[in-house]
Formats: C-alpha cells, sequence, structure tokens
C-alpha cells in the first residue's frame, strides 16, 4: 500500500501499486489532463511510472521549467519522426533541448531548404494532431544496435555501442518511430501544439570539424499559443537588432576570415569604444584605482604556478621563443598579482585597486565565434583588488553600487544578481571555500539586493557574484562580475607586511563592470537597434546643406559645434535634400540639421531629431544648448 506524499503536505494512500497518471487523476481531471510526468523523490519519470513504494511526488505540468523542457525534448523527438516520414532516407543523430527551443541534427543527402523546413512543421502538426501514445521500452544494448544498423541509422548506432554492454538502453516508441532517449518524455504526441522551425545551420558530427557536416534544425515549443507567438516577436525583433547587420549597415565594424574572432574597428565604431572606455575610465578615478598596463604575452611558467595552464591550456594560445613557451594572456590577473609583488606593501595601503583596460586571447572554437558577443580577442574593464579577509565584505558592497550605478547610466534598469558556487573541479579546500562563499553572501546581504544562487558554475579560483542585465527585449545579458580568490595570490608569491609585522597573503578580488567592451558593445547595439543615445552616438549632428551657396555655412557650424566638443559630420553633396535626409536617417543620426538660404540669412539651422521629429528653426545657442543637455545626460 504505498503512501504518496505531494508537495502541499498532503498524503494519499493507494491499495496496491499506481501509476504517475493514476495519481494524477486521483487528485482531480484538471490535473491529469495537464500532467506531462512526475518528479519521484527527486527524479522525473514518464507518466506510465508505477509507483510501489512510499515516495514524494510532484506533478509535472507545462506551467513547470521542467515540463516546458519536457515539452521541448519531446517536440525534438516529433521533429525526427517527421523528418523520418518525409525523408525515409535521412539519418538522425542528437537532438538536445537548448534555450527557448531545441534542435535535431541530421545526415541527408542534400540541404534542407526553406520549402522543406515548412514541410516537416506540417508533418510535426500532422503527427500531433493524431495524438500516438509515447511509451518507453528497454532492450539490450547489442540488440539495440543491430536493429539500428538494419534501419540504416548508422550514427544512432555508434553511439549506442559506446554505451557499457551491460547498461540497458531506454527507447520511445511513437507510432512507426523510436528513438534512443533516456526520458521522460510528454504521454502523447497530441501535448505538443505550440511550436516552430526557426533555421538549419551546419552542425559537425559530436561537434568535431574533422567529422562530417550534419544538418542542424532549430525549433521552438511553447505551452500556450501567446506564449510561442511571443517569442516569435522577440526572434523577429532580435533579428532586426542584430548586432553584425547593425555593424555593417551603420559602418561601425566588421569581421573577416583572415582574422576569425577578431574585430576591425571602423572610425564610427571606434568612436563609441573610445565614449565607452573613457566613460569607465572616469569610473575608476572616482572607485580610487590605479590604471596600469600588463604585457600580453607572458611566460608559460607563470602560467602553471597560477594554475592557468593546468585548467585553462586549451583555451590558451601558445608561442615559443628561444627555447622558452610563452602563452597570450588569457585574462589579467596574473600580470597584476605581478604589480602588486613589484613592492612590498603594508597593512595600511589597503585595499591596493588595479584597473586595467586589458587585451585579451582565447582560443575559442570556430564554431562559438559570434560577432563581437564570443571573439577570440576583447579587451576587458579589468580590475583587481587586494585586500584583508576583513574588507571582502566593504569592497563588495562598494562596487555593487557603482556597477548598478554604470548599468543604469547606460540604460540597463533590470538587473539579476547571481552567486556562482564552487565547482567539482577546483582549487583549496572546502573551509577556504566556505569562507569565500559565506562573504559573498554577507555582502550581498548588506547590498539589499535579493539574488539566486548558482551551484557549480563559479570559477575554479573562486566564488562569483555576476550581474545579469535584462535588454530591451526582454533577453538577459551575463556582464559584471566580481570573484573572492584566496587562491592566486599565494600561488604566485603576493604578501603584504600585518599589523603584526607579519607576511601575511592578501586577498585578491577580481572585478569587472562591462566584462569584455567589444561584447558589451555588441549588447548595446542591440539593446538600442542601432540608435546610440546622443552620449554615445558616434555621429551626433549631421549637418546638411540644401545648395552648394550654403556650403561656406555648413562649414562654420561644423567647425563651431565641433569646438564644443560635438561628433559633427557635413553631408555638402550635390543631391536632393530629401535624398541627403532619408540616408542619414537610415545612419540613426541623433540630430540632422538642415541650412538653407533662410538659415544662412538668420544665422539658424532646422533641426530634425531622430524619430522623425521636427523641432523648427533653433538659433545656433539654442542648438548647442540642446545638445549639451542631452550629450551629457546619461538618461
Amino acid at each position: 500500500m504505498p503512501i504518496v506524499c505531494l508537495p502541499d503536505g498532503s498524503k494519499r494512500e493507494y491499495a496496491n501499486a499506481v501509476t504517475l497518471a493514476e495519481v494524477a487523476q486521483s487528485i482531480g481531471p484538471s490535473l491529469a489532463k495537464a500532467a506531462l510526468a512526475g518528479r519521484v523523490n527527486d527524479r522525473l519519470y514518464d507518466l506510465s511510472h508505477l509507483i510501489q513504494n512510499d515516495v514524494s511526488l510532484s506533478i509535472i505540468t507545462a506551467k513547470d521549467q521542467e515540463g516546458l523542457e519536457l515539452l521541448r525534448h519531446s517536440a525534438a523527438h516529433l521533429l525526427a519522426h517527421a523528418v523520418k516520414q518525409l525523408y525515409p532516407t535521412a539519418q538522425v543523430t542528437i537532438g538536445p533541448v537548448i534555450d527557448n527551443g531545441f534542435y535535431y541534427d541530421f545526415a541527408y543527402e542534400r540541404p534542407f531548404t526553406p520549402d522543406d523546413l515548412t514541410a516537416i512543421e506540417a508533418k510535426m502538426l500532422e503527427l500531433s494532431n493524431q495524438d500516438e501514445q509515447v511509451a518507453r521500452e528497454e532492450w539490450d544494448r547489442d540488440h539495440a544496435v543491430e536493429f539500428f544498423k538494419s534501419q540504416g541509422e548508422l550514427y544512432k548506432a555508434q553511439i549506442i555501442a559506446s554505451i557499457p554492454s551491460n547498461e540497458k538502453i531506454s527507447l520511445y516508441r511513437q507510432g512507426d518511430f523510436i528513438d534512443l532517449c533516456r526520458g521522460p518524455h510528454v504521454p502523447s504526441t497530441g501535448k505538443l501544439k505550440f511550436f516552430k522551425l526557426t533555421k538549419v545551420a551546419g552542425a559537425y558530427w559530436r561537434g568535431d570539424s574533422n567529422n562530417e557536416m550534419l544538418q542542424r534544425v532549430y525549433g521552438t515549443a511553447w505551452a500556450t499559443k501567446d506564449e510561442l507567438k511571443d517569442y516569435l516577436h522577440r526572434l523577429e525583433e532580435a533579428e532586426k537588432r542584430d548586432h553584425r547587420k547593425l555593424g555593417k549597415q551603420l559602418d561601425l565594424f566588421h569581421m573577416q576570415d583572415t582574422a576569425p574572432g577578431l574585430a576591425f574597428w571602423h572610425p564610427k565604431g571606434w568612436a563609441i569604444w573610445q565614449q565607452v572606455e573613457q566613460y569607465m575610465r572616469q569610473i575608476y578615478k572616482e572607485g580610487d584605482y590605479q590604471e596600469i598596463r600588463c604585457p600580453q604575452i607572458l611566460d608559460r611558467k607563470l602560467w602553471e604556478k597560477s594554475g592557468h595552464w593546468e585548467n585553462y591550456k586549451d583555451n590558451m594560445f601558445t608561442t615559443e621563443s628561444e627555447k622558452r613557451d610563452y602563452a597570450l594572456k588569457p585574462m589579467n590577473c596574473p600580470g597584476h598579482v605581478e604589480v602588486f609583488k613589484s613592492k612590498l606593501h603594508s597593512y595600511r595601503e589597503l585595499p591596493v585597486r588595479y584597473g586595467e583596460f586589458g587585451g585579451c586571447h582565447r582560443n575559442e572554437p570556430s564554431g562559438a565565434l559570434h560577432g563581437l558577443m564570443r571573439v577570440r580577442g576583447f579587451t576587458q574593464d579589468d580590475g583587481h583588488i587586494f585586500c584583508t579577509e576583513a574588507q571582502v565584505c566593504q569592497e563588495v558592497v562598494r562596487f555593487n553600487e557603482i556597477a548598478l550605478r554604470v548599468y543604469q547610466d547606460f540604460g540597463f534598469e533590470k538587473v539579476a544578481v547571481k552567486l556562482a558556487l564552487r565547482p567539482s573541479s577546483r582549487l583549496g579546500s572546502d573551509e577556504t571555500w566556505d569562507r569565500a562563499e559565506n562573504a559573498l553572501r554577507e555582502a550581498l546581504t548588506h547590498c539589499g539586493v535579493t539574488w539566486e544562487e548558482l551551484p557549480g558554475e563559479g570559477a575554479f579560483y573562486g566564488p562569483k557574484i555576476e550581474y545579469h542585465l535584462n535588454d530591451s527585449i526582454g533577453r538577459s545579458w551575463q556582464c559584471g562580475t566580481i570573484q573572492v580568490d584566496f587562491q592566486l595570490p599565494g600561488r604566485l608569491g603576493a604578501e603584504y607586511v600585518s599589523e603584526n609585522n607579519t607576511r601575511e597573503v592578501p586577498v585578491m578580488l577580481h572585478r569587472a563592470i562591462l566584462g569584455s567592451l567589444e561584447r558589451f558593445i555588441g549588447i548595446l547595439i542591440e539593446n538600442h537597434a542601432g540608435s546610440m543615445p546622443v552620449w554615445l552616438a558616434p555621429v551626433q549632428v549631421v549637418l546638411l546643406n540644401i545648395s552648394e551657396k550654403q556650403s561656406e555655412y555648413t562649414q562654420q557650424v561644423a567647425k563651431l559645434l565641433k569646438s564644443q566638443g560635438y561628433r559633427v559630420e557635413t553631408d555638402l553633396r550635390n543631391e536632393k535634400i530629401n535624398r541627403k535626409i532619408r540616408e542619414h536617417t537610415l545612419l540613426k543620426v541623433p540630430y540632422i540639421a538642415v541650412i538653407g538660404d533662410s538659415e544662412v540669412e538668420r544665422q539658424m539651422v532646422s533641426v530634425r531629431e531622430r524619430g522623425n521629429k521636427d523641432l523648427g528653426t533653433l538659433t545656433l545657442e539654442s542648438f548647442a544648448n540642446l545638445l549639451h543637455a542631452n550629450a551629457t545626460s546619461k538618461v
């Protein structure tokens, strides 16, 4: 007689063994209809799972995050089912859940086309309407290998053959389709109603560029029609805001194969960069940071001492000279320790704060590169604080205050704070990690913020606080971080003279607010859809003459505004004024000033503000005051 304990604390007793579906039905028909799976003693199972002993149980529906992931997992199998019905010679490989959706990789004799995706999606809808039961089966491994080989599914057979021979293989059958999977799955295909295939891309088998290229079909699935519609709208907005397209359209930067993962900054893009860097340089000054500069290339021995060679070598670019091994720095921390060590510090000097716009290089896989968002060479607004353990809390509180102000100045009002805790592979003792994690918890409590904890996601040398920014279309971007490090200073021999005249190892706080400047500028471009705030805009004003007669006055106005520090361009081409206005509107310039005979005669300008707002004719003084008010405001 199993007893089932439910999340509300209530208990239900059953005379015989009972399935999860039957438990849901006994609670109520509405729950039975919505049920997708169940969490039994902290493990997910299909609704067909039989309960024979006393357990704790939560019924999972599409309203739960686990339920949404289950829908997407099952939608990937529905995708594979549809492909096999339409293209029987296609081979299925793997199909996991990803953020907001799923994908499945296929081997097929020709590339899938947009028309193919439309047909596949229609077949998926047809299979959903058939409401086929999804049933779990267990097979011997060798039998499964032979079965999939006989079906021409050589990739699937290879996956199964890599599983130990003594393990039972779980498969899921829906109609005439069967696939390898641990599960669980939705009880029937009819549960999958709101999905959309989004794109197809290339992907190497097992992610290895030495293997054959497969076709990866991406899709998304949601619990309701409105959620799907909202997500597709956000996808459409994201496509419009893609920083790579806007980078080309607005002439900001470009990437090319001669330097994979590295950006070529154009004058307008570099103007944005300079505004961001100079703003952050002022933040350094206000925060009492001393700006430093460290070498790009450091000897292998230093990276071995720091622990990076053992834990990070595969991501480092290395070189050799005169029989010595070197590495381009993937991060700035060891160099900052060397600067700290260059003289002996007293406890009275702590905390010592160093800041650097440090260039770093990381050997990211080519398939992971993505415009400015994922690069091989980048610059960080990096900083390191050397302090005593007693000073950690106050320094983290101080950093949090500065970071939130910076994000607000850049237009990010919603910021989620997360605490990443010890990973399985790490340096130091559990006692040291306890102290480090508790120090960050204490600081966050003093900050008065709520936070989410992320077990296992800390750095190998210490836990960290992460700042996740919510952009204008609801996407989350992890940018800033502050990390407590009890390991690196001691490994590299950093010391200070304590109050007791003894040598002590300082605590090191790694901190960055923006993170990678390249990535942050990419985020800014997408957040603002290329329409940068006036203070960040690469060109703040463009002056357009109607005819050649106004050229001299136009250049005089440009010279005046430039002398006041504004970024100004003139367009003196012999083109129709409407065409010039349209072109610079597409370039998202904040202010377009038109100059004709009347403006010359009255020593004025006719001003249009971005968004097609006609501000009328303004005196040069009034226009300069308007520029000043908007160019100095961070709102």
